[in-house]
């Protein structure tokens, strides 16, 4: 893997971060509040997953093609830079107790957060076998 091709998909992976933060608003100020929050969050996860894995087939070109074990490099590094920056934000940033923090990962009131990862870790993954790719 070239410095480039990590560097293009770091950028890639900025961009569903950033997506990853309107679909929290878009949870909190509508989803939640018209579906309750049940449903929301539900919803919300189905979106988050299925962006991230559109974005990563719609960018897979840019990014350039690779051989397989590039692709699950890529998820892994998705995962990995996703656990870190909401590890570091919520509990660096926001001042978080670790027990909320760790709250989205055990599938509590809705939260499907464990399925969005793994969405994130399979992504480039899926969008080039989607491709025909691999």
């Amino acid at each position: 893997m070239t410095l480039e091709f990590a560097f293009k998909a770091f950028v890639v992976w900025l961009g569903i971060l950033m997506l990853a933060i309107a679909n929290g608003a878009l949870r909190e100020v509508v989803l939640i509040p018209e579906l309750g929050k049940l449903p929301g969050l539900i919803l919300s996860g189905i979106l988050l997953s299925g962006v991230i894995i559109a974005v990563a087939y719609f960018t897979l070109p840019w990014i350039g093609r690779a051989p397989v074990a590039s692709y699950a490099v890529i998820g892994m590094g998705w995962l990995c830079l996703t656990i870190i920056f909401e590890f570091t934000f919520g509990h660096i940033v926001q001042g978080k107790p670790w027990s909320q923090i760790f709250e989205p990962y055990m599938f509590r009131g809705g939260n499907i957060w464990p399925i969005v990862l793994l969405a994130a870790a399979v992504a480039p993954y899926a969008a080039a076998r989607i491709r025909g790719w691999v």
